[in-house]
């Protein structure tokens, strides 16, 4: 019997999210290298307006991408930070007083209206503006009043990879221009990064668990609920697993009793003060024999049933994020894979989502 030659590598399905998450460690490093210096001018220039309040604008995974900025303003800044409705303006038409408030619209494409619009109106009602895009030529670059590249190249794959860590740094590093920081903890990542990439093997074993799971629960605290939030997005978009992502205290008020020992749970636990708030949540998962999976430091791991271990150690907690999320990529990536389906093309999906 003569054996069927496997597909040529352009018909491989996933290959280009692959290519897309293999490229993240040089675009950390191009950032870190090329973008820095930009996106501490704007900071500067930004800080010399001295906003007295922060309202973070976004959709899909760039809302995620916000939210960790939102994190980051409110601990590291003690600045108050919102999450825009657009709707309230595009839709209804309020026109809100936003003197000395700093609008940041985050977006891969910077093309969606409904972002073009909310940010137009922001401006006009005397916000300072702020578009943080993987497009400098996009129309909400050319609405905003300051822009930052993320300079992550072009991204084919629909689900977002390495857009998504690029905003997270350049987010980071701007929160840094503003507290006046050189950015130094973030020089790690890119090596680190790539160090999670080779252990792609690791993270496919893992995703066996998965291949019939029905639904998944994700959680983390802190600076990790993004994480969680942007993986259960990538398994959903790509997998169609329904994956519900909780904050952990979220979790245990309510949403804790749909799990029991059959229903997969991954906790995204950071090495800081997010994971020992996530601590007694563990508990309660263990207790109630969920069937765990920990995404976290070494410590957290061992006493897991099985998980991936971080490299955390002498990894400041508020850049963790950054790694966090790459195996939880690659799991989405191989989950979908082994359940017969293309990454590259979930259905009824489209790369830029014009919202109104």
């Amino acid at each position: 019997m003569t054996a069927t030659p496997s597909a040529p590598k352009s018909e491989q399905p996933g290959r280009i999210m692959a290519r897309e998450m293999a490229e993240q460690p040089a675009v950390l490093r191009r950032l870190l290298d090329t973008g820095a210096p930009r996106i501490h001018e704007v900071a500067r220039l930004i800080a010399a307006q001295a906003p007295r309040f922060v309202l973070l604008t976004a959709r899909g995974t760039s809302d995620n991408a916000a939210l960790y900025a939102k994190y980051l303003l409110e601990i590291q800044l003690g600045m108050p930070c919102g999450l825009a409705s657009m709707s309230t303006t595009t839709a209804y038409g309020a026109r809100p007083d936003l003197r000395d408030v700093l609008a940041v619209t985050v977006s891969q494409s910077g093309g969606s209206p409904d972002l073009v619009a909310s940010t137009k109106a922001a401006r006009a009602a005397g916000a300072i503006t702020l578009a943080v895009t993987n497009n400098p030529d996009s129309p909400l670059a050319a609405v905003s009043e300051h822009h930052i590249d993320i300079m992550a190249g072009p991204e084919k794959a629909l689900p977002a990879t390495k857009t998504y860590t690029a905003s997270l740094l350049a987010l980071y590093l701007f929160v840094e221009g503003l507290r006046g920081g050189d950015g130094s903890p973030a020089d790690v990542l890119p090596g680190l990064a790539q160090q999670l990439l080779d252990r792609q093997d690791e993270v496919r074993t893992l995703a066996s668990r998965y291949r019939f799971a029905n639904r998944m629960v994700i959680t983390s605290r802190g600076y990790g609920y993004p994480t969680a939030k942007e993986a259960a997005l990538k398994l959903m978009e790509t997998s169609y697993i329904p994956a519900l992502s909780y904050s952990g205290a979220d979790l245990l008020h309510g949403p804790l009793a749909m799990v029991d020992n059959i229903s997969p749970v991954i906790a995204v636990v950071t090495d800081g003060k997010g994971g020992s708030m996530l601590q007694p949540v563990l508990d309660r998962l263990r207790g109630r024999g969920a069937d765990l999976v920990v995404i976290g430091p070494e410590a957290q791991v061992d006493r897991a049933s099985a998980g991936f271990v971080l490299p955390t150690e002498g990894v400041a907690e508020e850049v963790q994020p950054v790694l966090e999320i790459i195996p939880l990529q690659l799991l989405a990536y191989e989950v979908t894979i082994a359940r017969g389906q293309d990454p590259d093309a979930p259905r009824a999906l489209a790369k830029v989502t014009e919202t109104h």
